[in-house]
């Protein structure tokens, strides 16, 4: 027992740091731009491209595992992924950083989806409900902390750090696996009859959609020929994989257990609370960075309680299992999650980490009751010979959330924030009195320092453009946090069609 802990232990490790990499770099985006002279859609990038390559991978990571095995699998992952971090360290421009997050993104994938399948297989029972919540509370704790962490080591050190910090860790866990993970033996045969039609157009698929997700709210969506030709590839690839993926003998992601209820039921799950996580750590350091011009280590601090809850709720959740069912506490979790995104609606320009601290703790909260749910109700209903395929498709679904969620978010900040600026410059008008007083108060202002009038009516004019872009600024976020609340009462209904959900895993049929 204590070597299977152990091993799992060494897993979970290289599972944290291929899933905290997606978000770590987010509050020093600025900090990397002024390193590498890169533009702000160039930097961008540097989160997409991993989530681009992570995407792809995971759902190749089940028939990985059944040719090379779990356990030289994840060395491979953690070997690339050690050596790709090493890189992003030494990139000396924003394009060599681009291509060394993508290789992070796609050597480190296969880490992420067999943890999931190790802990059902490695541990019986009511141990699985222990892998289950501890797999759960660092899939969600993970994104939350990137950002954090990242701050903090930038403001202390540099952002190279941000990648040298995972070089340590992923060399023991490299090391280490060999010797302790023993879970299946390698079929190399299966290479000969490897579906790789589906393969290829799964990444066509998946790599054409991202790309349309996050170049499209830049680019005017289908007002861009790029754009417009990557959709169609997107749909057509998609099409043609799914009509295979349903009729192929061996297809190299199981669509088929869909059909599962619990499982399809908790993928959509698993869609919706990616979302939510991967959102909220979009939007929040991007309010505290346009809107109150926080640092880096500011940004880290004001998102830090989110973590905080999260963690004291980790023992909380472990002792209501003992006295509700899986179903109550998903619900429950599935609630305050989405209670906490919407408490962040009525948000004004001076909100700081005191504004955000009941918002976040019920976040944290949330995460941690729905997340382990989630997990055991999707993987639990379906037996052990299909756990690989399906654990990269539930994996996918979390990451594919995100993505889309991000990609819709942009797109809700472009399009609402010219909304509130044209509506308030309709009030913003000569002859209001609050417009008069502001104006005559920043040319006095502005006068006593420039000493010249006119100059100092400029200054008073701009200084009411900002202001009124600044509130319907906050005004856009409020909107899009709305439209984040509404995505959990989709989840909260669906767990009315689901089966009571059950720790022993169905048998295999023959």
């Amino acid at each position: 027992m204590a070597q299977r802990a152990f091993a799992f232990a060494l897993m979970c490790i290289g599972f944290f740091m291929a899933t905290l990499d997606i978000q770590i770099v987010a509050s020093s985006l600025r900090d990397i731009g002024g390193g590498l002279s890169a533009s702000q859609d160039e930097l961008s990038w540097v989160q997409t491209a991993y989530l681009i390559a992570e995407i792809m991978v995971i759902p190749m990571s089940g028939w990985l595992s059944k040719v090379f095995s779990t356990r030289w699998l994840f060395v491979a992952s953690a070997v690339g992924f050690t050596a790709t971090s090493m890189l992003c360290g030494l990139a000396w421009d924003i394009d060599s950083m681009i291509t060394f997050r993508a290789l992070q993104g796609a050597l480190g994938a296969a880490m992420i989806p067999t943890v999931f399948t190790t802990a059902f297989v490695l541990f019986p029972g009511k141990q699985r409900i222990v892998a289950s919540t501890t797999i759960g509370a660092l899939a969600s704790l993970a994104p939350t902390l990137g950002p954090v962490i990242g701050g903090w080591i930038t403001d202390q050190w540099s952002w190279h750090w941000l990648f040298y910090l995972n070089l340590v860790p992923g060399i023991a866990v490299a090391a280490l696996v060999p010797k302790y993970v023993h879970i299946d033996e390698p079929d190399l045969a299966l290479i000969k009859r490897g579906d790789y039609i589906g393969i290829a157009l799964m990444c066509a698929f998946l790599g054409c959609l991202e790309y349309v997700l996050e170049e499209g709210p830049r680019k005017n969506w289908f007002g861009d020929d790029a754009i417009v030709a990557c959709a169609w590839i997107s749909a057509i690839c998609g099409f043609l994989f799914i009509v295979h993926a349903l009729t192929a003998r061996e297809p190299v992601v199981d669509l088929r257990a869909l059909a599962v209820r619990n499982f399809g039921i908790g993928s959509v799950l698993s869609f919706v609370t990616g979302i939510g996580i991967f959102v909220a750590v979009f939007l929040t350091p991007l309010f505290l960075a346009e809107v109150r011009g926080f640092s880096s280590l500011q940004i880290g601090l004001s998102l830090l309680s989110v973590g905080v809850f999260q963690m004291l709720a980790l023992g909380a959740y472990a002792y209501a299992t003992r006295f509700f069912s899986m179903r109550v506490l998903m619900l429950f979790g599935l609630v305050c999650f989405g209670l906490g995104c919407y408490l962040y609606v009525p948000l004004t320009h001076d909100w700081g980490w005191q504004q955000f601290l009941l918002p976040q703790a019920l976040r944290g909260v949330g995460q941690q009751f729905a997340i382990p749910p989630i997990v055991t109700m999707s993987l639990g209903s379906l037996p052990p010979s299909r756990l690989k395929s399906a654990s990269g498709l539930f994996n996918l679904m979390r990451n594919l959330g995100g993505a889309i969620g991000i990609a819709v978010s942009a797109t809700m900040l472009n399009d609402r924030l010219n909304f509130h600026y044209l509506r308030l410059n309709e009030r913003v008008v000569h002859g209001a009195p609050q417009v008069e007083s502001l104006l005559a108060g920043s040319t006095d202002h502005w006068s006593a320092i420039a000493g010249n009038t006119l100059d100092a009516a400029q200054a008073g004019l701009a200084q009411l453009h900002a202001l009124v872009l600044r509130e319907a600024l906050v005004m856009t976020f409020s909107d899009t946090f709305f439209a984040l609340s509404l995505c959990f009462v989709v989840a909260i209904a669906c767990i009315a069609f689901s089966q009571p959900i059950h720790n022993a895993p169905p048998p295999d049929a023959h």
